[in-house]
């Protein structure tokens, strides 16, 4: 995981005007009312996620694009990330942010409005969520892989939903924006 971080340094994917604070341990405002996570709990998450190479992952709220290129590191050229992301001014500056890595095997597009997930490209083997759902997103579980996992914050709470099962197991209280 270190190698990730480390290959994948946070100042890169902030906005000039915070930079300077890319070592803090805590949330940083990017655009549209988003934040870049605190590296900590990014960490955690990957950690759950369990992410392998040769995977195909989908990263939902890929904001800077930082979370796209961790994951496009840990599955390597032979796997796929797709970060989606709602808010426009973000699908272009992670997307800048990603294409600098030359990690080509992963993409930000933009998230289709009313459709959590990428259904149509389904089934995941990881999904990644960062922003805080209100309860379990079902539309997401039901594109994992048969042994796929799913993370995601849901009231609070980090979820980790595995396949076959689904088996869902909790995993500390945080905070993240809204899941829309």
């Amino acid at each position: 995981m270190r190698a990730a971080f480390d290959a994948t340094p946070r100042r890169d994917f902030l906005p000039r005007g915070v930079r300077r604070r890319a070592s803090y341990d805590g949330p940083l405002t990017i655009a549209a009312g988003q934040t870049n996570s605190q590296p900590r709990t990014v960490d955690d998450m990957l950690r759950l996620l369990d992410v392998r190479p040769g995977q195909r992952v989908l990263d939902v709220g890929a904001g800077s694009g930082w979370t796209t290129a961790l994951l496009a590191h840990l599955v390597g050229p032979t796997g796929v990330v797709l970060g989606l992301e709602l808010e426009p001014e973000l699908v272009s500056f992670g997307g800048a942010n990603l294409a600098r890595t030359g990690r080509d095997w992963a993409t930000i597009r933009a998230a289709t409005p009313g459709v959590l997930g990428d259904p149509d490209g389904a089934p995941w083997d990881r999904i990644l969520v960062s922003a805080m759902a209100q309860a379990l997103p079902t539309a997401l579980v039901e594109q994992l892989a048969d042994d796929g996992v799913l993370v995601v914050p849901a009231d609070g709470t980090m979820l980790r939903v595995q396949n076959p099962g689904p088996v869902v197991t909790e995993h500390g209280r945080y905070r993240f924006v809204p899941l829309r």
